[in-house]
């Protein structure tokens, strides 16, 4: 018997590239969060937020 391969992939290939365009827009220094998102990490939370909102595959948030 052959072992069937399952993703492991949590996130969607789509909802990583709104974290990618989240990175490119905190480099242009457009990413804004109230002031200017500096921060690599802001930059990620915020591309995942975005791709929640518009409904796409993406890992649960890490509950503290």
């Amino acid at each position: 018997m052959a072992a069937r391969k399952t993703s492991k992939r949590k996130t969607s290939k789509s909802a990583s590239k709104d974290v990618e365009s989240a990175m490119r827009r905190r480099k242009r220094g457009t990413l804004k969060s109230g002031k200017k998102v500096t921060s690599k990490k802001q930059a990620i939370a915020i591309g995942l937020s975005e791709a929640r909102k518009k409904g796409k595959k993406v890992a649960r948030k890490k509950s503290s």
